[in-house]
């Protein structure tokens, strides 16, 4: 990590005890705490308590995890990991994206939003493809204002319709690659080892611990 000037800086490390979770998505919050088990990490949801959600007005990942753990931290007092996250797939550009959950509507429906995007590949004709990819940007903060980034990848494909109902989100429509079955149908600790939030995750408890 480097300063304004230029000038490298060390990671902070994050010490045992309470970590707010900034999200309200119980799917997410239940990843992160079931990887955030083995390190002396007391989580706790933005929802437990009682924190707003931000607008993500972030045009990347990393900007919208950056403002909702800033957010977190400064209005709890406590450091506070946040999680940006999306299916990105090549045949629409990248979307739905940093839009992935703006797809799924008000109600966040899911099975609807996993409806859009199929619609919107197969409106690209047969030879559209169906390469996609999920990407995590993780923020960690404290309340000073320091923060640190984390990303991760997994690449795989779109498959229909939907199988599995493990995970959350659009699991039930990725295959990741070397795999036979979709990650709405993995087992959570198979998919935890490989999953885009645990390579973003890897490279957090490598710098952070």
């Amino acid at each position: 990590m480097t300063d304004n000037a230029g000038n490298e800086q060390a990671i902070r490390k994050l010490k045992p005890g309470k970590l707010v979770i900034a999200s309200h998505n119980t799917g997410k919050v239940r990843e992160i705490q079931a990887l955030l088990g083995p390190y002396g990490i007391e989580p706790v949801s933005a929802a437990a308590l009682d924190l707003p959600e931000p607008e993500e007005t972030g045009t990347t990942f990393v900007a919208n995890a950056e403002l909702k753990a800033m957010q977190a931290a400064d209005l709890s007092g406590l450091p506070a990991l946040a999680d940006d996250s999306g299916l990105c797939v090549e045949a629409l550009g990248g979307d739905p994206g940093i839009f992935s959950a703006r797809w799924a509507g008000p109600d966040k429906d899911f099975g609807l939003a996993m409806r859009l995007v199929h619609e919107a590949v197969e409106a690209k004709g047969p030879d559209a493809g169906h390469d996609a990819h999920f990407v995590c940007a993780l923020a960690l903060a404290w309340p000073d204002g320091h923060v640190e980034v984390f990303e991760g990848r997994v690449d795989g494909a779109l498959v229909w319709p939907p199988r599995g109902d493990k995970g959350f989100g659009y699991d039930p429509i990725f295959q990741p690659i070397g795999h036979d079955i979709s990650f709405g149908e993995m087992d959570p600790d198979a998919k935890h080892a490989m999953s885009h939030r645990a390579d973003a995750f890897a490279k957090l408890v490598a710098a952070a611990f």
